[in-house]
């Protein structure tokens, strides 16, 4: 997958490949810390060692600062 966050129907959208399920659960549980100290909390998809996100301002019905804010913490976790 793509190192790089892209768009697509006005959300951000990131996907991460892991080891294993355990690895991919691990960084997701990473995220929901992330997300709570923001407030802004991402649609994940998780399919074995894969974890895709999805990110835009449900109030707003489209990607603002929050957005951008939240998968540089993302990336941040990976780097």
């Amino acid at each position: 997958m793509s190192n790089k966050w892209f768009t697509n129907s006005g959300k951000l959208i990131k996907t991460f490949n892991f080891a294993n399920f355990k690895e991919a659960l691990k960084f997701i549980n990473q995220v929901g810390e992330v997300s709570e100290r923001l407030n802004h909390h991402p649609k994940i998809t998780n399919i074995y060692n894969e974890v895709s996100f999805e990110l835009w301002t449900h109030d707003k019905n489209s990607i603002t600062e929050l957005d951008h804010k939240l998968a540089q913490e993302i990336d941040n976790l990976i780097n």
